[in-house]
């Protein structure tokens, strides 16, 4: 097979799971790659995706090739992608209270500030540019646009980033069978509150407005409804 592009080499070791990665793709699928040489432009294709409200995880290959993929998924692909162009695989959970769900970002640094590219069924929760001074200002970023369809704003804390080098062993680019482990360990990091009890209280409703927008093009099954069981 003739490889299209060439990876940038962190200084992580992360050549063996990148090289496996590619060595996966055909000649289409890695020009495809190839183009997505930007944090905007993996956001794009992230976009383009299908949102999945199937209760299954995607690696980043199987997202890639079934063309589907909800915010785990995109995470994932999304930190994959960053990962090709240099970046580190970041990712970070963003904590609802117990009447929403989860959503992660696939996090990136450009000149000492912090962005976020991810795959959403509301219009607000994706792409940010690396204008964030910290990974706080980067989360309440999203806070306004972060709520559930009660209309009622969720975002309660976010975790410490968690690098996917650590699952380079389970081969989580190109194998679906050990994904379940990243969101364990997602679950087990330290959570940093953004907001106290009593500012939770006190919070308005989304306007209808707001709401409406937030929602264009989004997929009503993959919708979390308040009051169920949570993954």
């Amino acid at each position: 097979m003739t490889v299209i592009f060439q990876i940038k080499i962190l200084s992580d070791g992360n050549m063996l799971a990148t090289k496996s990665f590619i060595q996966q793709l055909s000649n289409s699928e890695q020009k495809l790659m190839a183009k997505l040489n930007s944090p905007s432009k993996i956001q794009s294709f992230l976009d383009e995706l299908t949102y999945s409200s199937e209760e299954i995880y995607r690696c980043p290959l199987r997202a890639l090739r079934d063309r589907i993929a909800h915010c785990f998924d995109g995470s994932l692909f999304g930190a994959a992608a960053l990962r090709l162009i240099g970046y580190p695989p970041l990712i970070l959970d963003m904590v609802p209270n117990d009447r929403d769900d989860d959503h992660i970002l696939a996090l990136y640094k450009a000149n000492g500030h912090w962005g976020a590219v991810a795959k959403s069924n509301f219009v607000g929760l994706r792409f940010r540019e690396p204008v964030y001074r910290n990974l706080r200002e980067l989360v309440m970023s999203y806070f306004e646009q972060y709520y559930n369809v009660a209309t009622e704003k969720t975002l309660r804390a976010y975790t410490l980033p968690l690098n996917l080098k650590i699952f380079d062993k389970f081969n989580w680019m190109i194998r679906d069978d050990h994904l379940e482990r990243i969101a364990i360990r997602l679950d087990q990091l330290r959570k940093i509150p953004v907001i106290t009890s009593e500012m939770a209280a006190g919070l308005s409703l989304v306007d209808p407005r707001s709401s409406e927008s937030g929602l264009v093009g989004s997929v009503a099954t993959g919708l979390f409804k308040p009051g169920q069981t949570k993954n």
